[in-house]
């Protein structure tokens, strides 16, 4: 198998695994926030397609963190309140792996990599750091959902 086929995979796994957390989830704006990263990962497995077939491809800047800040702004206004289950907050540190090592993972393709797909898999793994850092933010969210959707300002997602 080769680089190309395992990131595909690899795309594709999170790609189901999101898909499976947005089915899982009772709350509204966490399925939408679990349905954009599903589409965010369809998006890579298509980019690394295109680089194995050598066409020229151009990853945009994603959208997903001021996407997802929006779905929370959405959430903390309609005053819904909140009830999650223990597992739940399991199974979004289980995606939070998942997405460290794609972040690692195209880092260390980076270093391998020639020149033409040096740049893409750089910015596959800021892509991948991005939705580490939402998911960070998911799981702060499940744990204190009070605390965190007290905070006018919404500093969490303008860490980045």
């Amino acid at each position: 198998m080769n680089i190309f086929e395992f990131a595909m995979e690899k795309e594709k796994y999170s790609e189901d695994y999101y898909r499976q957390l947005a089915a899982k989830s009772d709350n509204a704006g966490l399925k939408t926030v679990f349905n954009m990263l599903a589409d965010e990962e369809a998006k890579h497995k298509k980019i690394i397609s295109d680089m194995e077939g050598d066409i020229a491809t151009d990853l945009a800047e994603t959208t997903v963190l001021s996407d997802a800040k929006n779905v929370f702004e959405q959430m903390r206004e309609s005053a819904q309140s909140f009830n999650f289950n223990i597992s739940q907050n399991e199974l979004y540190r289980k995606a939070l792996q998942i997405e460290k090592q794609s972040w690692d993972f195209y880092l260390e393709k980076a270093d391998e990599a020639e020149k033409t797909h040096k740049e893409i898999f750089l910015k596959l793994a800021d892509e991948e750091k991005k939705h580490f850092f939402l998911l960070e933010n998911i799981i702060e969210f499940v744990s204190r959902p009070e605390t965190w959707l007290e905070n006018a300002e919404f500093y969490h997602l303008e860490e980045y």
